[in-house]
């Protein structure tokens, strides 16, 4: 995701900042302290610390349940709005996605449970404490913790899209109807809590519930495409979403060259071949951009390119290709029996195809 950083790895998934999350830091502190002094900033972007690493928490919960079913997660990213798990797939067994939809609020209640066993309450009534944005004390600060949890697992288990209620509810219908049928009705869902949650934001002049809207109402439209996306891929070859003109490069050609190259084509990314015509990786634009901007124009194209290329056969299903594109790879080669590359498919032009069968 653009605007992020790593900060290591954990359980074999990468963590992720995005830059936006130190504005809500800094829009938490900078309110409290206005309001309340300098004592007060310091506790509650505290609070917000110790919040966002139970959402981490929530987010493994997902990433480990989905390892038990052979499924990874490249990595997790903390947003202001919350935490977001990339799973390299979701499961289609509607068993298995209700299991994995429900682990990552089961790990808000145990987290609930284990603060409210060791303050001898259930902490609920610290709620009603945070809207005032006043200095958290020692003794509210793990009731309200608690408090926070039960909110998130509640929240999170609303029937609609992107929330984890939303893909139980998709699962269940799933076992009944289609799963495309199934998933625009809880994306329809989703988008219609947007609407309320957009309204209840304007009416009230609330910037994080609007914020919070737009991205349910994207969300849901986001996971509604990918399963028309997938359905429609299942029934496709390579050979029907491959581009077949382009232009290539050679390993010792210059980032001059390959700058020359973006300017007279419209491609975003360039195969590089070898003098038997082999392919031996990809130089994308953001590599090419990365170069010129640091006034390395004669570097050479094998230096910058990216060579961990997945290759499918002319015939192969075109869902392969999806899931392949859902790593970080530029492109995805298409070749012949012999290994020849042929052609190479996109997510822009995946896209593409796409909207043209929906059109037909």
């Amino acid at each position: 995701m653009q605007w992020s950083f790593s900060v290591g790895r954990l359980f074999g998934s990468e963590l992720r900042i995005h830059a936006t999350f130190f504005l809500l830091l800094l829009w938490i502190g900078g309110a409290a302290y206005v309001a309340h002094g300098a004592q007060a900033a310091v506790q509650n972007v505290a609070f917000i610390l110790a919040l966002f690493v139970c959402v981490i928490a929530h987010e493994f919960g997902h990433a480990l349940m989905a390892r038990r079913y052979g499924i990874r997660t490249p990595d997790i990213t903390l947003l202001p709005i919350g935490g977001m798990a990339r799973l390299e797939r979701m499961p289609e067994k509607p068993a298995e996605e209700i299991a994995v939809a429900l682990a990552g609020p089961a790990v808000n209640v145990v987290i609930w449970a284990a603060l409210a066993l060791l303050l001898g309450a259930t902490g609920v009534g610290a709620l009603a404490q945070m809207s005032s944005g006043a200095a958290i004390g020692a003794s509210d600060f793990l009731a309200q913790l608690a408090a926070i949890n039960l909110f998130l697992a509640a929240f999170n288990m609303i029937p609609a899209f992107p929330m984890d209620g939303g893909r139980v509810f998709r699962a269940f219908m799933a076992m009944f109807m289609p799963r495309e049928r199934a998933t625009r009705i809880a994306a329809g869902a989703g988008q219609a809590l947007a609407f309320a949650f957009g309204f209840w934001g304007l009416m009230g002049g609330n910037v994080i519930l609007i914020l919070i809207a737009i991205f349910i109402f994207m969300a849901a439209a986001a996971e509604s495409n990918d399963v028309q996306m997938t359905s429609a891929a299942k029934v496709l070859k390579a050979r029907d979403a491959m581009i077949t003109a382009y232009e290539s490069l050679r390993p010792d050609d210059t980032m001059q060259t390959a700058s020359a190259a973006l300017i007279r084509t419209t491609q975003h990314e360039f195969p590089v071949l070898d003098e038997a015509g082999a392919l031996v990786g990809f130089l994308t634009r953001n590599a090419i951009f990365h170069a010129v901007a640091h006034g390395k124009n004669g570097m050479q194209v094998g230096e910058a390119m990216e060579t961990d290329i997945p290759r499918v056969p002319l015939g192969g299903p075109l869902d392969e290709v999806l899931r392949a594109l859902h790593g970080k790879v530029p492109a995805v080669a298409v070749t012949d029996k012999a290994g020849a590359m042929l052609g190479y498919v996109t997510r822009e032009n995946l896209g593409e195809l796409m909207v043209m069968r929906a059109r037909r």
